[in-house]
């Protein structure tokens, strides 16, 4: 199936006088008829649901019908998507290991790779989307395991050069980790050009609603976890009854590991109501998908012709830096987000968020409706000045998420607000 019809159709097959529509299983537990049945489930030698911590009918359609859209061997939805960033390391990292990351990530995860993991004794090496490989070379260790990227960066919309990262990381014997959230399977499908573990926050443009947080992590099977580098999927799990995941598991090992000790030890999982609303977003993704990225083609070429702009961060313009890695990566379109630089400033940028009568300002992105965010002072307020700077962030720069009205709407409230602005 071509994804357009993945959307509607992968995950659930409805049989003879089923729902047409993916049902709501809302319970947190499953009866079987023997002892031996659910035993089976704890072996992991029987398919099914013991407990809706690990898994869910509802979640597991929604699961499946991600991987096809990826085009991997298994997902595993979480809570958030800082909870699937979270999880994908830890599958593979413990206390004395480190990663590698570029700067120009969402600032959350900055914090959480910087920060957090810092605590739980996991080192995290930044590096720039635009090091040398020789540079990205030096910064690897014996004790890395993964490196980790954005298809397209959260706000700087710098388009992450797959190839080029996996590359390395296959040198390495490492993996390549990419959040694919505002690209989508719809724009990229990071496992063609190399990717190993793709992650998303399926609270953006998956959901598409705002209706629900939740992240979710795709394993491509491709990679191979024999090389000697990880002990923890070759060697028998102690935890889960000697288990071997490689041997067991084979091509899946590193979802099923994700699964059966992490979630069932975190218990990050979502429930079924919000994999439903999921769902409702995913079968309308590839169309709108095209939509939002029409309407920020039109949007950001109408931005540069204002006086008041200083600059306009959107792969898909002919002028931008990235528009050759967009050509390459993203040829379908660069998604609904941009970044705007506003002449005068912090003040200014402000004051012209707050002049937006149809644009919401808000905490989102990713939107059926047209929303504006001020990273330097809301979402990236932890980082300092010199991990702003890293990350791509002017206190000018405001994330403008084009939503799905009408393009001519949007563009008459930008151009008052930018009028308000000017003072």
């Amino acid at each position: 199936m071509k994804i357009e019809t993945q959307c509607l159709h992968a995950g659930y097959t409805p049989k003879n006088g089923e729902p047409r529509a993916l049902p709501i299983y809302q319970s947190t537990t499953y009866k079987y008829d023997k002892t031996a049945d659910i035993g089976a489930l704890f072996d992991l030698t029987a398919e099914g649901h013991m407990y809706s911590r690990i898994s869910n009918p509802t979640v597991d359609a929604v699961e499946k019908k991600i991987a096809a859209m990826e085009g991997g061997v298994g997902a595993l939805c979480t809570t958030s998507g800082q909870a699937a960033n979270l999880l994908a390391v830890l599958n593979i990292c413990s206390a004395g290991d480190s990663l590698i990351s570029v700067s120009t990530i969402y600032g959350g995860t900055i914090n959480l790779f910087a920060v957090t993991l810092k605590r739980l004794g996991i080192e995290c090496i930044f590096v720039s989307e635009e090091d040398s490989e020789e540079k990205i070379q030096a910064a690897i260790k014996p004790n890395t395991r993964l490196i980790f990227g954005e298809t397209l960066a959260n706000p700087a919309m710098c388009v992450f050069d797959i190839e080029k990262f996996a590359k390395i990381a296959h040198r390495n014997n490492i993996p390549l980790v990419v959040d694919n959230t505002f690209a989508t399977p719809v724009l990229c499908r990071p496992f063609e050009f190399g990717a190993d573990i793709v992650t998303h926050s399926t609270t953006k443009y998956m959901d598409g609603h705002a209706l629900q947080v939740g992240g979710v992590i795709v394993d491509s099977g491709n990679f191979d976890w024999t090389n000697g580098k990880f002990p923890e999927l070759t060697e028998p799990d102690e935890s889960y009854h000697g288990v071997r995941y490689v041997h067991d598991f084979g091509k899946a090992a590193y979802i099923t590991k994700a699964r059966v000790q992490l979630m069932r030890d975190f218990g990050m999982y979502p429930g079924a109501l919000n994999a439903f609303l999921l769902n409702v977003g995913l079968e309308t993704l590839a169309v709108r998908m095209e939509r939002y990225c029409r309407n920020a083609e039109t949007v950001a070429r109408h931005l540069l012709k204002s006086d008041m702009i200083e600059s306009v961060s959107y792969p898909a313009l002919e002028g931008d830096s990235y528009h050759d890695l967009a050509m390459k990566y993203l040829p379908k379109g660069c998604s609904g987000v941009m970044a705007l630089t506003i002449k005068g400033g912090r003040d200014t940028a402000m004051k012209f968020m707050d002049s937006l009568k149809l644009a919401s300002n808000e905490v989102h992105v990713a939107d059926i409706r047209t929303c504006v965010l001020h990273p330097a002072s809301e979402t990236h307020r932890q980082l300092n000045d010199e991990q702003l700077a890293a990350a791509g962030i002017h206190p000018g720069l405001v994330r403008l998420s084009v939503g799905l009205e009408n393009v001519d709407d949007i563009i008459e409230d930008l151009d008052q607000a930018l009028a308000a602005a000017r003072g």
